[in-house]
């Protein structure tokens, strides 16, 4: 039996630079999307313009090179490197004749091959729907015809106005289903917060290696590729930290510099648990030259999102690909690891429990027979690791509630 693989698209990658960011870097970023999403970047055209051509985006002579090319090169797709409107697709399509998508499309595209949860098909979904409503008028007289059958005589209301009303209406059914599940996740939220639950949230740009860590620490068994957005839901694990307290480590989606602003709302409740958590773990790929512009957008994306005053621990993984780190790469809560290979893991612990709000703190003490329902307390709000009997009480090892420091304190014991 013969397997037959299915063959890549061929694409050309097309970006006007006007000065807004840098359109080189940009378009390496963009091949990368375009190979997650499946295809081959045969060409790369660039054009520098003082702005965007309202017809096509880019200017007339570069589109009619760009036709040849495709012609020549049998280029399957033409992806542009910024967002186009309906008829600017109509126009370039026009012209070289083959289909045509920019960087949402692009993105959104992605997002659907590997949404998997019933949350993340829902969240893509709405932010599809958001995209293409406002584009539905450039697509063509094919849209602007009449409904025909029992109803729809008169003024007649036109396939436009229909295929709006129903997106609207489907945006809507969407949107309520995923309220229910943000209920959900915002009742599990609150529940962990009244047990106490600490809560670690993994954040950083796309492909740094976050789903990798997380499965080095806790054999979490998360997709773990290297490809943009292997991870589209929330996972959560359970750890226990150098200093005896558990903490919740929460994976959440990667970010992207410029993510279209749709998929920024959907995935808000996703990106939310960053907001809720009593520490972010911020983790940057050192390996990147683009490093420090890609901990940028994430910080950036952060602040948006409320998560200003929750200490932040950064990460500098690939440590192993990057003998020499420049100066921004360390200081006060940040570390150097390589999740692959797990170097640098305790540290980073370290780091984690240095920075989670002091509620509880690992103590040994000597506790008289007289005082045995102090031991009760300790375990019903903290943790017991062992305990001994002695000739002089009950040695205890222990992780104490900030609560009852003051009648433990007087009990602390001492080796020496």
């Amino acid at each position: 039996m013969e397997t037959v693989s299915e063959k890549r698209p061929r694409v050309m990658l097309c970006a006007v630079d006007i000065g807004e960011y840098d359109a080189e870097r940009s378009l390496d970023e963009l091949a990368e999307l375009a190979d997650t999403a499946g295809a081959d970047t045969v060409i790369r055209v660039v054009q520098k313009r003082p702005s965007y051509e309202p017809a096509t985006c880019i200017g007339s002579g570069r589109l009619t090179e760009m036709a040849e090319l495709c012609e020549r090169e049998e280029i399957d797709q033409i992806i542009f490197d910024c967002e186009l409107t309906a008829t600017q697709i109509r126009n370039i399509e026009d012209v070289c004749g083959v289909h045509t998508i920019d960087r949402t499309m692009l993105i959104l595209d992605i997002f659907a091959q590997r949404a998997t949860t019933h949350e993340g098909r829902l969240q893509v979904e709405i932010a599809q729907y958001k995209y293409r409503l406002p584009r539905l008028a450039g697509m063509g007289l094919k849209l602007s015809r009449l409904g025909g059958g029992i109803g729809t005589r008169g003024p007649g209301e036109t396939k436009l106005e229909t295929d709006k009303r129903h997106i609207r209406a489907r945006i809507a059914s969407l949107s309520e289903e995923l309220k229910e599940i943000e209920k959900r996740r915002g009742l599990h939220r609150e529940r962990r917060k009244k047990d106490g639950v600490l809560v670690c949230a993994i954040v950083g740009y796309t492909n740094v290696g976050k789903s990798t860590l997380l499965n080095t620490l806790t054999e979490a068994g998360v997709l773990a590729e290297n490809k943009l957005f292997a991870t589209l839901e929330t996972t959560s694990r359970a750890i226990e930290l150098p200093d005896g307290r558990s903490v919740m480590l929460v994976d959440t989606v990667g970010l992207i510099s410029r993510l279209p602003h749709h998929l920024v709302e959907a995935f808000k409740s996703t990106l939310e648990e960053a907001a809720n958590a009593d520490v972010i773990l911020h983790i940057v790929d050192a390996s990147n030259p683009e490093c420090e512009t890609q901990a940028k957008v994430t910080l950036e994306l952060l602040k948006e999102l409320g998560c200003e005053g929750i200490p932040v621990v950064t990460a500098f993984n690939k440590c192993d690909l990057v003998p020499y780190l420049d100066e921004f790469s360390s200081g006060e809560g940040v570390v150097r690891i390589s999740a692959k290979r797990g170097e640098g893991i305790p540290e980073l612990l370290e780091a984690v429990a240095k920075a989670l709000p002091q509620s509880a703190k690992k103590m040994k003490l000597l506790i008289p027979f007289s005082e045995g329902g102090l031991i009760a307390d300790i375990r019903r709000e903290g943790k017991v690791f062992s305990e001994e009997y002695t000739a002089d009480g009950t040695l205890v090892d222990a992780l104490v509630d900030v609560k009852l420091y003051n009648r433990v304190e007087q009990y602390k014991f001492s080796d020496r």
